[in-house]
């Protein structure tokens, strides 16, 4: 067991076990740094953060601490096409050479936006070893992405687009908007709602950024099928979606610069929660019409095994909803238990932020030790729980949260 951190922020007392819950973290869970926001009906009701920004130097977490969101990213990425969508200036049906004729080839030619969002396009990783410096390069990555082969028949199946999602996504923004994701994603999104979040990080930004401390699996670690198949098969989809980068750093000035919208983003839990208050009826700065969120968190794949993940996945358009898969071994850190109308997106070693419609809820976690599993792991997932329990939802038997 860790000493207590020092925690500072604030919270309403009905959410008390939620500040509890963020507290065992630290003390339970080998939590470093992190951050937690939770907005309920338009009013920020907890607001927390302490622990460690850098373990080695020691330097503290405070309130303006950011991080590297990873997969979070995703929703940011898919929030800048939908705000194209509602302009009407991008069709969700339409086919992705509409907007970007290069990419029809090599069995691409009939691949819609929606299979983009909804990660049913094929293109989930890339087969070829990806050139040092590539992932640095938009105009190179997107041109690789044109002339790759899909893993298989695009809107077919269901498998999770890793890393390429935010180039795919980024590119059609890019090519309908004429402007750079990140700096799209700053003027229609970031910017109105007041957004501490980045995909490209300005250098003034840079000494605010904690340093991510990667998950090293001990030797009781249930593996799950993708970690599994990513060690026993270098040439498998699994190995290489994870591992094919080019030798890209995260952790670096180059890798926080490179707008890869796929996982690439930096923020907070309060700069998440912000820029999802958008989706509020409640918020400051409704941005979307109310059928594009509906639209938003509707199921539009699902699948028992997810051709990347090799568990079960259900997605909206660039969400994830709520997924189970606690039957499986090593399933709670392969799970995201949220509302029933909820969506959103988890991060690698676990960061997530999601919208429930249902309850009008906006929660967002961020944090610097990365932890086991693909999905949610027990620190995001003991929030989330502490969070719709004290809203009075009753159970989560049922692969999501119920009153």
């Amino acid at each position: 067991m860790s000493a207590a951190p020092d925690i500072a922020g604030t919270f309403d007392p009905s959410f008390g076990a939620v500040a509890d819950a963020f507290a065992q973290n630290f003390e339970l869970r080998q939590e470093v740094g992190a951050s937690l926001c939770i907005f309920k009906d338009g009013e920020c009701v907890a607001d927390l953060w302490g622990g460690q920004a850098d373990a080695t130097t020691g330097k503290a977490w405070d309130r303006d601490t950011v991080s590297i969101v990873f997969s979070c990213t995703k929703a940011a990425t898919a929030l800048c096409a939908h705000r194209l969508v509602d302009a009407s200036k991008l069709n969700l049906h339409a086919k992705v050479t509409d907007y970007w004729p290069e990419y029809g080839v090599n069995g691409k030619e009939d691949t819609t936006v929606l299979m983009f969002l909804n990660h049913s396009a094929g293109v989930a990783a890339f087969d070829q070893p990806v050139p040092a410096g590539t992932f640095e390069n938009w105009q190179a990555v997107t041109e690789l992405l044109a002339q790759e082969k899909p893993w298989w028949t695009p809107g077919t199946r269901s498998g999770y687009h890793m890393i390429t999602f935010g180039w795919t996504v980024g590119e059609l923004v890019r090519r309908i908007s004429g402007e750079n994701l990140g700096a799209f994603f700053q003027r229609e999104l970031a910017g109105p709602t007041g957004s501490d979040f980045w995909i490209g990080l300005p250098e003034e930004i840079e000494p605010r950024v904690a340093p991510m401390i990667h998950h090293i699996p001990g030797p009781n670690d249930a593996l799950t099928p993708f970690t599994e198949k990513l060690l026993s098969d270098p040439a498998s989809l699994q190995a290489k979606a994870l591992l094919n980068t080019g030798g890209f750093d995260f952790n670096t000035r180059e890798g926080h610069v490179a707008e890869i919208g796929g996982g690439g983003g930096i923020s907070n839990a309060r700069g998440m929660a912000k820029l999802f208050t958008s989706l509020s009826p409640s918020g400051d700065e409704p941005l979307f019409s109310e059928d594009r969120i509906a639209a938003m968190g509707s199921v539009s794949s699902a699948t028992m095994q997810d051709a990347t993940l090799l568990i079960g996945s259900r997605f909206g358009q660039g969400f994830m909803k709520s997924i189970d898969n606690r039957h499986m071994s090593g399933g709670h850190d392969a799970s995201f238990i949220i509302g029933e109308s909820a969506f959103g997106h988890v991060g690698m070693g676990g960061s997530c932020v999601f919208y429930d419609p249902g309850c009008d809820l906006v929660f967002a976690y961020s944090m610097n030790k990365m932890g086991s599993g693909i999905l949610l792991n027990a620190r995001g997932q003991s929030l989330v729980d502490a969070t719709y329990e004290s809203l009075g939802y009753r159970t989560n038997a049922l692969g999501h949260w119920a009153l």
